[in-house]
């Protein structure tokens, strides 16, 4: 690439990054890293642990969205520098250099640029992920089982702290169904974009003649409720049953009647929490979970009526929105996105951003 070529493909990069800057605003959120700064060093602070963990975390990933930013800006303005100099002073050496940072130029304001794209109501709350075997059995179950760890690797890359809420086992192996909560800001708004239907194929290890396989998992993410939602739960609207947990292997929380499940009456929504030591915090966290989904369910109601009123017709995220193929040949594809890698493995290890990028920026065109 020529000096003249490479300057302009810079100067469009830093145009971006410009417009990036303005949708984040760099001094507000130098701001607000100030502010929680100053929370986080109250000696009271962890009084209360809830309060305690969402101000450590904004504060962790506020701090790194500004270095991400800052780094980005230094990277785009010395390679400028550089391709100026090797254009001056003829400098082939210097020219490769700057050209060589090009590609991680690109991907890095490829991906604040989707964090920008994160403008929904909801999009800045924390996360509750709930992963669900259907049909395929046993393979079915233990595909729920695959994309959990997926998602929690994901997570854990990320430095996003989790808590899972609920887990049910399935008989023979794997999960009918578990619940996680994911602690970071803009987890709902990054992860929604997974809601919907996977499909495995593969070579079944539950089948002793080796036949292959197709099961499919539901993944249901919805928004963390605040207290500003107001979402209000009479006493007479549900029903608590307490019973004893489940678990692989005797584990010592099966000893106790400590697990929570209510159901709500009017929509006879039922959730569950049995990871807790103790009956009333597995009270609470099955509270926080209905009071999301009775969130979410007003929420799409309210989306319902909005499209009637626009008598749009488009489509929602559907069924199968993404195909995982290990047998015959090797391949994750996203069917609205067309997203795809050969890199099977890699997925399952929770290195999904390219599919999440490409999933957001999506929902933004359907928009």
């Amino acid at each position: 690439m020529n000096p003249i070529d490479l300057t302009a493909e810079l100067a469009a990069l830093g145009a971006t990054l410009d417009g990036i800057e303005q949708v984040l605003d760099p001094p507000a959120m130098r701001a607000r890293v100030t502010e929680l700064e100053g929370q986080a060093a109250a000696p009271n602070l962890w009084d209360d642990q809830e309060r305690a963990q969402r101000v450590t975390s904004e504060l962790s990933v506020l701090q790194g969205e500004l270095r991400r930013l800052e780094e980005l800006r230094s990277r785009l303005d010395d390679a400028a520098v550089l391709t100026e100099l090797a254009d001056s002073e003829d400098d082939a050496d210097a020219l490769a250099e700057a050209e060589s940072e090009l590609p991680a130029l690109r991907d890095q304001v490829s991906l604040l640029e989707v964090r920008t794209l994160l403008s929904g109501e909801y999009d800045p709350r924390e996360a509750l992920v709930t992963i669900r075997a259907e049909a395929g059995g046993v393979d079915a179950a233990d595909w729920a089982e695959m994309l959990l760890r997926m998602y929690l690797r994901y997570c854990e890359r990320h430095g996003w702290p989790t808590e899972v809420l609920d887990t049910s086992y399935a008989e023979e192996a794997g999960l009918k169904s578990a619940t996680f909560q994911v602690k970071s800001p803009f987890a709902y708004g990054t992860l929604s974009v997974e809601q919907g239907t996977h499909r495995l194929v593969r070579i079944s290890p539950f089948d002793n003649q080796g036949r292959r396989q197709t099961s499919f998992a539901g993944v249901e993410v919805l928004p963390v409720t605040e207290q500003t939602d107001h979402v209000e739960i009479p006493d007479t609207d549900i029903r608590i049953d307490v019973f004893r947990s489940s678990g692989p292997g005797g584990q010592s929380v099966n000893t106790t009647d400590s697990a929570v499940r209510i159901t709500h009456l009017p929509t006879g929504i039922v959730v569950s929490c049995q990871n807790e030591k103790s009956q009333l915090q597995n009270r609470a966290a099955a509270l926080r979970v209905l009071q999301s989904r009775l969130l979410e369910r007003r929420r799409l109601e309210e989306e319902a009526e909005m499209q009637v009123l626009k008598g749009d017709s488009a489509g929602s995220w559907g069924t199968q929105m993404r195909s995982y193929v290990l047998h015959p040949y090797q391949l994750v594809k996203d069917l609205r996105t067309d997203v795809e890698t050969g890199h099977t493995s890699a997925v399952l290890d929770g290195e999904i951003d390219g599919f999440i990028d490409g999933g957001i920026r999506w929902r933004r065109q359907q928009q």
